[in-house]
């Protein structure tokens, strides 16, 4: 359902029989694990999430693994200038 290295990949799924029959299958929820940052970092203007994980771990799209050591659901709620974000390790 998910692609490999994808958050979601490992959650277990569930499904649910609404009144008239059908059957809808979910992913459930997915808890944040507690993560350890080795290093922060401040933020600049015009900076982006993706380019910040780019920096750390040549993957832009491991940017939720910032997200989710600094607690955060949407990734824009991160970018404050001067604010520094714990960095994760890119595996964990």
């Amino acid at each position: 359902m998910f692609f490999k290295g994808s958050r979601y990949e490992k959650l277990p799924t569930a499904t649910y029989t609404d009144p008239s029959g059908r059957t809808i299958t979910y992913v459930t929820t997915r808890y944040i694990p507690p993560t350890a940052a080795f290093i922060g970092h401040s933020v600049v203007d015009g900076e982006r999430l993706d380019l910040i994980a780019y920096q750390y771990f040549r993957d832009s799209e491991r940017f939720w693994r910032i997200c989710d050591t600094n607690l955060a659901t949407w990734p824009d709620d991160l970018l404050v200038i001067g604010a520094v974000l714990a960095i994760p390790p890119s595996e964990g």
